[in-house]
């Protein structure tokens, strides 16, 4: 009990020196506001880099990420293959991929995808 504790108070004491080294090694540096901009190659911007995207493109990066949340909640059914029997498995299986199929019908219908589909 005691050896964990000491270790614990080891390692707190070299994380907080190595964290006041660094306050003290870098608090003399002064930035400048010409070395915080970024380098144009001396010419003023005449267009502005704030573009705005098309929301269609979120639209899709969420689906995406929504997708690939269910694809790999597949994963432990292919782990869980052989711990249950086949047709256990199989209905499970054919549920998911349909519930799968079903939101992707759902985005098409709604028209999130009809410019890309």
């Amino acid at each position: 009990m005691y050896l964990l504790l000491v270790m614990f108070f080891i390692y707190l004491i070299i994380s907080l020196f190595f964290l006041l080294l660094n306050f003290f090694l870098s608090m003399n540096k002064k930035m400048y506001y010409e070395k915080i901009i970024s380098f144009e190659c001396g010419f003023d911007m005449l267009v502005s880099s704030r573009v705005p995207f098309s929301i269609n493109f979120y639209l899709i990066a969420i689906l995406f990420l929504i997708f690939d949340v269910e694809i790999v909640l597949l994963i432990p059914l292919i782990v869980s293959f052989k711990f249950l029997n086949i047709m256990n498995w199989m209905i499970f299986s054919i549920l998911i991929l349909f519930i799968l199929l079903l939101g992707l019908e759902y985005e098409k219908k709604e028209g999130s995808l009809k410019w890309m589909i």
